[in-house]
């Protein structure tokens, strides 16, 4: 049964326990599998899914008369959805293109900023137990949206092979341009490192569990990533007006995910949370999920009873959710007063789902209180930030003497000369 604390009873740590321990031996067997994949290439991308997907996979890329079959046959009312949701993402995400500028207001200085794609990027798309085309979606769109030419997704199969057709369905609407057939720790392998089949990229994004986190947060810097992401959080925040069967359902759409993930409701009303409390017991019991969501209940979850509204937002702030809905009568009064949140979700009718899936902004979030200092995924993840300057010798020559006084004060003598060098074409440059 998810308990009930009152707010000024726990500390700042006991807001929310995010210690969460991986198995002492991840990081090793994330080593082997790395390592396997960077010397045996595509046959060690075959071992490791057979050992860990129980699949054979003679062919690692889905073809494309694969991928377009998917989407012709798929049923029509799932396609249209599909359709609707990526027509969504675009909208939103396309708000994000960012301009490049020019600053020129100074006679011989031009100054400015540009903005260029990431050239090759890998999505990681879980399996559980179907691979998730919302997640190919929120990542494949904005990659798209800002320019990047190669986009390409990995999924464990099946154990017959094969990916599911509402997954390369989403492939092919969100513009992929290629779709493999491998997942885990060895798909981050052969995006970071490059197989005979899988392109080396420049960039890993998407979720996956704790050996596609390790393997993301071992390859970093050869290529980047987008996060290291954690178990899915949810945290209501509401007053005493909500439908308690409506939180529960909330808070239970995020704890079925994982039986690491949390889900804690904030309130100021008593009655609220001892409501909410029998109602995820009830719908608890007919989950098909049931087993996964109560560990996360029991293990992770938490109803907080606060004194006001206010106190309610102290405590959202401290645990910095990835999901937060603030369900009260006027949330848009509350929206400026949250500080650290990855997606808030406005109102009694905004439901968690609705992101997930179907509104636009982006799903993939920060999590394990990340939000404190990082951003969903965004068209700012696939693009590079470039400055260029330029001043003509009758711009540099007044600032010659200002830069090497402070070359050398930083013990930087070919940085002085560099600039004194071209004050006067025919001057010496006094050592």
């Amino acid at each position: 049964m998810i308990p009930i604390y009152q707010f000024a009873d726990l500390s700042p740590d006991q807001i929310l326990n995010r210690d969460i321990q991986a198995e002492a031996d991840v990081g090793a067997a994330v080593d082997e599998i790395l390592t396997g994949v960077r010397e045996g290439g595509d046959e060690a991308l075959r071992a490791y899914t057979r050992r860990f997907d129980g699949a054979e996979i003679p062919d690692l890329e889905v073809s494309p008369q694969e991928i377009e079959a998917a989407w012709s046959t798929l049923d029509p009312d799932f396609r249209s959805t599909l359709e609707l949701a990526a027509e969504n993402i675009r909208h939103f995400h396309s708000q994000q293109v960012h301009r490049d500028f020019v600053v020129a207001d100074r006679p011989g200085i031009v100054m400015g900023q540009r903005y260029t794609p990431i050239q090759r990027v890998g999505v990681c798309v879980p399996r559980s137990p179907e691979a998730f085309p919302s997640t190919i979606l929120m990542n494949v769109i904005p990659a798209r949206i800002a320019g990047v030419s190669e986009i390409y997704v990995v999924t464990p199969p099946r154990p017959d092979g094969s990916v599911s057709a509402e997954a390369l369905a989403a492939a092919y609407i969100a513009g992929a341009t290629r779709v493999f057939r491998v997942g885990g720790a060895q798909a981050v392998a052969a995006l970071a490192y490059g197989t005979e089949t899988i392109p080396q990229v420049d960039k890993i994004v998407g979720p996956g569990g704790i050996f596609v986190a390790t393997a993301k947060r071992k390859v970093f810097g050869r290529v980047a990533i987008d996060m290291i992401a954690g178990p899915s959080e949810i945290l209501v925040l509401s007053d005493g007006g909500s439908n308690p069967r409506w939180v529960a359902a909330d808070l239970l759409s995020q704890a079925e995910h994982d039986v690491r993930a949390c889900a804690v409701l904030v309130t100021n009303s008593p009655a609220l949370a001892q409501a909410v409390q029998a109602e995820v017991e009830t719908q608890l019991a007919s989950l098909p999920r049931c087993e996964v969501a109560r560990k996360a209940i029991d293990a992770n979850s938490k109803i907080i009873v606060t004194d006001s509204l206010e106190q309610a937002l102290e405590a959202a702030n401290r645990i910095a959710p990835e999901h937060l809905e603030l369900c009260v009568d006027d949330p848009f009064a509350l929206l400026p007063r949250v500080r650290n949140a990855g997606s808030i979700f406005l109102g009694r009718s905004t439901p968690e789902a609705l992101g997930d899936y179907l509104a636009g902004p982006n799903h993939t979030l920060p999590t394990s209180g990340t939000a404190r200092f990082s951003s969903p995924l965004s068209v700012d993840d696939f693009v590079k930030k470039s400055s260029f300057l330029y001043y003509d010798q009758a711009a540099l020559s007044p600032v010659a003497e200002r830069i090497a006084d402070f070359a050398r004060r930083e013990g930087l003598e070919a940085h002085a000369r560099s600039a004194l060098i071209r004050r006067q074409s025919n001057e010496e440059v006094t050592p």
